[in-house]
């Protein structure tokens, strides 16, 4: 038996929002009054774009059209209210998309995308409730996220006041979030994904003593061990010089190897250590 019938007794989704407590509607179809909430929904005004969100991640986005009468919550405007909402019912499970809810109920149409002249709401809706100040006649008005056969002007403002979604598209919501979900409209953008920490964030908490080390003179890294040759080695770069001496020549040499050539033996050692030393560095 359909959940909507016009032949049925009184239907759950009647005796959800009959039970009205200080103008709160406490349930929405099929009881998902005590369904527990399931997901997070920002609608982006900028973007003109519904994402799912779980644990800080956006798992779903769709394109959407809120009200071409602009923003606010005005009784009568026609506009989209913004700050936080949050479903307080769900209506037409079980239905096909685009099956045309009047009044909340199946009138037993079933329009494909886009249907010439027509311009009714259908497939299912998600009844919210406004949970700020500047949002508090949301219920009283009827805003609801749900489905149009209008989907060619979707991704621009186009309601008058609800956030409309393609027929697909909004069961594809409404069987991912439940009674209690949380919905925020925004003038701005989804948000993006948390990010993963960086390699580098990760990499200061590692252990390694040098990134841990504090930033103090007596911390700083410990210095290299110098080099030093031994005699032998000492003694082959003085036979090494004596012979580059050799080859060059007497009347090729030039004034500066002459100089060299009258170092006495403690300068020559000098001079052999230091290449010693340089060829350990490289």
């Amino acid at each position: 038996m359909l959940l909507f019938g016009r032949t049925s007794k009184k239907s759950r989704i009647d005796d959800c929002l009959l039970k009205v407590v200080g103008g709160v509607l406490l349930a929405g179809t099929l009881s998902q009054c005590t369904s527990p909430p399931k997901g997070d929904v920002v609608v982006s005004v900028k973007d003109q774009k519904l994402g799912i969100y779980s644990e800080g991640k956006l798992t779903k986005e769709y394109v959407i059209s809120t009200s071409k009468f602009g923003l606010g919550d005005q009784k009568g405007s026609n506009r989209t209210p913004l700050g936080q909402h949050e479903v307080i019912a769900k209506i037409g499970q079980g239905l096909p998309a685009g099956a045309v809810l009047k009044s909340r109920r199946w009138n037993g149409e079933v329009l494909k995308p886009n249907a010439p002249g027509r311009d009714p709401i259908v497939s299912r809706i998600l009844w919210l409730r406004g949970m700020e100040t500047s949002n508090k006649n949301a219920f009283n008005r009827f805003i609801y996220i749900h489905g149009t056969p209008e989907e060619n002007r979707l991704g621009k403002p186009a309601s008058y006041g609800c956030v409309r979604m393609g027929m697909k598209d909004v069961v594809d919501l409404f069987n991912t979030v439940n009674v209690g979900a949380k919905v925020v409209i925004t003038k701005g953008s989804l948000p993006p994904s948390e990010k993963e920490k960086s390699a580098s964030a990760v990499a200061e908490v590692d252990g390694s003593p040098a990134l841990n080390a504090p930033a103090t003179t007596s911390a700083l890294p410990i210095e290299v061990a110098r080099i030093v040759p031994t005699e032998g080695e000492k003694k082959r770069a003085e036979e090494n010089e004596a012979r580059s001496k050799t080859k060059s020549g007497p009347e090729t040499e030039k004034p500066v190897h002459k100089q060299k050539s009258s170092r006495s033996k403690s300068d020559t050692k000098v001079a052999g250590h230091a290449a010693s030393k340089s060829k350990a560095k490289a």
